[in-house]
């Protein structure tokens, strides 16, 4: 369903786009007001809801550039802290 609403968003904002370049120049106003709400479309409605999406069930974190992520994208161990190394007493 949501899929639907996207991609009818999309071709929306994308017609209002066309239009408003195909519109006659003394209509520059109008003109204007149709680009700006087909972008205003595109990137205001259309990006976000393929964003939420999309991203359902994915884990932020795994995305985060963090020392333990780089660690494993270079193949090098996890750094271990001192509290690890020693025994418990």
């Amino acid at each position: 369903m949501m899929k639907y609403i996207i991609t009818a968003v999309v071709l929306l904002s994308i017609g209002l786009i066309i239009y408003g370049f195909n519109l006659e120049p003394e209509h520059a106003d109008l003109a204007n007001k149709y680009i700006g709400s087909g972008t205003l479309g595109l990137f205001l409605i259309a990006m976000p809801l393929f964003l939420i999406k999309e991203s359902k069930g994915k884990k932020f974190k795994d995305y985060m550039l963090t020392d333990e992520n780089v660690r494993k994208m270079q193949g090098k161990k996890p750094r271990t802290t001192d509290n690890q190394d020693s025994p418990k007493k």
